[in-house]
């Protein structure tokens, strides 16, 4: 598939990895649908990238919610191609704290929004995919997730991160497997420290600091990289079923 032929959903698309990714795929001739929970943000992107874009207000946890704005990205682009999913939440709190044991409810909810949120996206969107016409490669589309090097690298007060992203990880296989017969894609990226809103309320120095851990290039990883990844595996139909690091070659420490 080529980036201008491109009919992508992005969740969590008005901001940070997301938002980079909408801005490739645009800027390259695609389309782009947006869902995220940010009104201000998704409308000023809807607003200057034009008609190739459509924000929608949407929570990928619930069910109804990705139905109807799957059905609508596809009414709005044509088809459904490529997904890339970009929603997710963090939050860092150890198991055994000074004010006690790990909140419940929050793990539950970051496992939700991360892990299944990525799923709900993934089955409803395929569903639609496989209803598409084979390209010259005899593909239907691609799929593409966000886990972390928090999977593999998980640092102390990041069980619930961690494990959210771990789930990403393990299901891109047997998902790659099963949607194979219908020429759909599955590939995940696993990030290591970028650029994104979240550093932003860290002083410069801050974000330096952190940058100087990365081996090489010894600083955030920009936004823009993460889209161009998101390009190669598009355009690449020998991309499958794999979780590529893009991380500067870092290897978290426990804290």
């Amino acid at each position: 598939m080529q980036i201008q032929d491109c009919r992508a959903i992005v969740t969590g698309g008005a901001s940070g990895l997301g938002e980079a990714t909408v801005r490739n795929i645009v800027g390259n001739g695609g389309k782009a649908v947006i869902f995220d929970q940010s009104e201000e943000n998704g409308l000023h992107l809807q607003e200057e990238l034009g008609e190739a874009v459509l924000f929608l207000k949407t929570d990928v946890t619930k069910e109804e919610d990705i139905q109807r704005t799957v059905s609508k990205a596809a009414d709005f682009m044509g088809a459904v191609n490529a997904v890339v999913n970009c929603a997710g939440i963090g939050i860092a709190e150890k198991v055994l704290g000074r004010n006690g044991t790990h909140n419940l409810s929050l793990f539950s909810r970051v496992i939700n929004v991360n892990l299944v949120g990525t799923f709900n996206v993934i089955r409803l969107a395929a569903e639609k995919m496989i209803t598409n016409e084979v390209n010259d490669k005899n593909e239907r589309g691609v799929i593409i997730n966000t886990a972390s090097v928090a999977a593999f690298d998980g640092q102390i007060g990041q069980a619930a991160y961690s494990a959210s992203k771990g789930g990403i990880v393990g299901m891109t296989l047997p998902i790659a497997r099963e949607l194979a017969r219908y020429g759909i894609r599955v590939m995940t990226i696993a990030p290591g420290l970028f650029h994104t809103p979240m550093f932003d309320t860290l002083p410069q120095e801050a974000r330096d600091s952190l940058g100087k851990m990365v081996p090489f290039p010894p600083r955030l990883g920009y936004p823009a990289e993460y889209a161009q990844l998101v390009q190669s595996i598009i355009e690449n139909p020998m991309l499958n079923g794999e979780t590529i690091r893009l991380d500067g070659a870092i290897r978290m420490q426990p804290k």
